[in-house]
């Protein structure tokens, strides 16, 4: 299966676009048109889409989003590095879901995608940009010793308990 991602380099909040079997000009190209309206109705815009040079892109996916506004710039050949935020993402993906996860169809891995990009944009803390989460600010910190040894921490799992949710219930 192909997964077609998008991540926000500043904000690091992932965008699943679809998956398939088999991906196709018209496909892909489709993914580019969903992608511009959902910035545009998000009031978002990119000035720039890094992206590699696979032969799945068609010129009509550049054009698209040239006509948005929206500079294509593609990345050199065999480095992997000029996408690296990307690259992290895939890696963290398959070792955080897709190794623990046996999936079943396209359907399932969608469901499975959709959550996990819930949980990557909400609850998972990101070492990068100092452990805040894409849609979350920070929480602020807690400084009296004895709200720390009465913290009640609640875990909620997701997806059958391979993905797992901590909130403070104050």
């Amino acid at each position: 299966m192909y997964v077609l991602v998008v991540i926000e380099h500043a904000q690091r909040r992932i965008r699943i676009l679809g998956a398939t079997a088999h991906p196709t000009a018209a496909w892909v190209t489709q993914a580019a048109r969903n992608l511009i309206m959902d910035l545009e109705d998000a009031s978002y815009h990119a000035r720039f889409l890094i992206r590699d040079r696979d032969g799945k892109f068609p010129h009509l996916f550049d054009d698209i989003l040239a006509d948005a506004d929206t500079h294509v710039v593609l990345t050199g050949v065999q480095i992997p590095r000029m996408n690296s935020i990307v690259e992290r993402w895939i890696q963290t993906c398959r070792h955080e879901l897709l190794d623990r996860t046996l999936i079943w169809n396209q359907r399932h891995l969608l469901h499975a995608l959709r959550e996990y990009e819930h949980f990557y944009n909400i609850h998972r803390p990101h070492q990068g940009i100092t452990n805040a989460r894409p849609l979350q600010p920070l929480p602020e910190p807690i400084t009296n010793p004895a709200q720390i040894s009465q913290l009640d921490i609640r875990r909620r799992p997701r997806l059958g308990g391979v993905l797992n949710e901590y909130q403070h219930a104050a």
